[in-house]
């Protein structure tokens, strides 16, 4: 039996909670066309040591976006991406990554796709301490839904403050809406070159792999009255600094921070998809 036809299938918990017949629905399909080693971590340091002794297996994540973020992150840091073709089969409720990437819809689709689809590889933002981005960056992040949130690992005290705050999004409001977030001052250089500086004030900044080897950045001034056109540039490192600015990679938020600069990785690592 070649190593294709041997996979170590790592089942993330939010997963395992949140949607247990898909994810039986996956092991089935993948046991029933190769050898596969099921492992159900309990929490991200037993899903990085299992992605870390894998063996000769290929890894399939069973989990939402999150999940792979946090696998492509742990063979990055283990530098071990550009042997290793990652495969995943999208479970829960934050699936847009998966999909923008190509990944299909449903557990028996997905599983099929591990099982018959080739290696596309694909580019990899890297920021300057050791994170990574497989699809959109934004600064400041774009808020969480009151009915949505952004989930951080889905730790149990993390999902009653989440309940408490959709109980009290759901009252009828006394107040006005409180206003939107206030225009960010920020340095954004593309390759060295300086795209906004602090005294123009920015709605926010998007960044994208580009699958060239090249990041598409957008940078949408603020404007009083008549709308800004958006400034898009191309570019292989992007650096931005300001005063204590967040920003979204993926489905984490991260910061606060000072400076941070993403550089772009071509090619550097792969995802079974769809022949």
């Amino acid at each position: 039996m070649s190593a294709r036809d041997q996979l170590l299938v790592v089942i993330d918990p939010v997963a395992r909670r949140t949607d247990g017949e898909s994810v039986r629905i996956a092991k089935d399909v993948l046991g029933a066309g190769a050898s596969i080693r099921v492992c159900l971590p309990e929490n991200p340091e037993e899903f990085a040591k299992a992605l870390i002794r894998r063996g000769a297996r290929r890894p399939v994540v069973i989990g939402d976006d999150r999940a792979l973020v946090r696998a492509v992150g742990v063979l990055h840091r283990e530098r071990e991406l550009a042997g290793c073709a990652l495969s995943v089969v999208p479970v829960g409720s934050a699936q847009s990554l998966a999909r923008a990437l190509g990944v299909p819809a449903g557990a028996v689709a997905a599983a099929r796709a591990v099982l018959e689809g080739a290696e596309r590889r694909l580019d990899l933002l890297v920021d300057d301490r050791d994170g990574v981005v497989l699809g959109e960056l934004r600064i400041p992040p774009v808020a969480a839904s009151a009915t949505g949130g952004v989930a951080v690992d889905g730790h149990p005290w993390l999902r009653t403050c989440q309940t408490f705050v959709r109980t009290l999004a759901a009252r009828p409001s006394r107040i006005a809406s409180a206003p939107g977030p206030a225009p960010a001052r920020l340095r954004v250089e593309a390759d060295g070159v300086l795209v906004v500086d602090l005294d123009q004030p920015v709605e926010g900044v998007a960044v994208n792999p580009a699958d060239d080897g090249f990041a598409e950045v957008e940078v949408r001034p603020s404007s009083v009255g008549a709308a800004a056109s958006p400034l898009r540039v191309r570019a292989r490192t992007i650096t931005v600094s300001g005063a204590d600015f967040r920003y979204r990679a993926d489905a984490v938020v991260g910061g606060p921070v000072r400076t941070r600069t993403w550089s772009v990785r071509a090619n550097a690592w792969g995802l079974t998809l769809p022949r």
